[in-house]
């Protein structure tokens, strides 16, 4: 995915409210981390510290600077930053050569939920997907995330696998 990908802004409808998903810019990472904090599972991470902030700073240059990846920020009318979320698109020899996309770190924010942006910005993420080329689209989730669940579930999406990590 190139920053070509997301070139212009794009108009979601939920529920008939506007909001506009573009490409995430340096001065939007105050916000994004600010979604990221929100998160109730990682209540007891002080992710906003200012110790952190450099390595957000690393992390978003990284991200901007690599083309199979695309960060996404959602604003609504006012200009507030109430989505995010991470596409990647990964090459692979599994599946005849079949390219993936990787969507992580889906947030919206409180104020939001309920009208169906989350749905617009997956639905615009699985036809991103598609565009670019991609066989399937997958995601992980947090095992506690039982509504989660039930919304990617409804969304097409199966749970086929069982992940796992090794914290280093």
């Amino acid at each position: 995915m190139t920053s070509a990908t997301l070139a212009a802004p794009v108009t979601l409808d939920a529920a008939g409210v506007p909001f506009t998903l573009r490409r995430s810019r340096h001065h939007d990472l105050p916000d994004l981390i600010g979604l990221l904090a929100a998160d109730a599972l990682r209540a007891n991470d002080d992710s906003t510290s200012p110790e952190r902030r450099g390595a957000y700073e690393a992390a978003f240059q990284a991200i901007d600077g690599d083309p199979a990846q695309t960060l996404v920020t959602v604003e609504d009318a006012a200009g507030d930053v109430v989505g995010t979320m991470q596409l990647t698109l990964i090459p692979g020899l599994a599946r005849g050569g079949a390219t993936r996309m990787q969507v992580e770190a889906v947030r919206v924010a409180e104020s939001a939920r309920g009208c169906g942006l989350g749905t617009a910005m997956l639905r615009w993420a699985i036809e991103e997907a598609r565009s670019r080329g991609a066989a399937l689209v997958q995601l992980t989730s947090d095992a506690r995330r039982e509504d989660a669940h039930r919304f990617y579930d409804r969304l097409g999406f199966t749970p086929s696998h069982v992940g796992f990590k090794l914290f280093l």
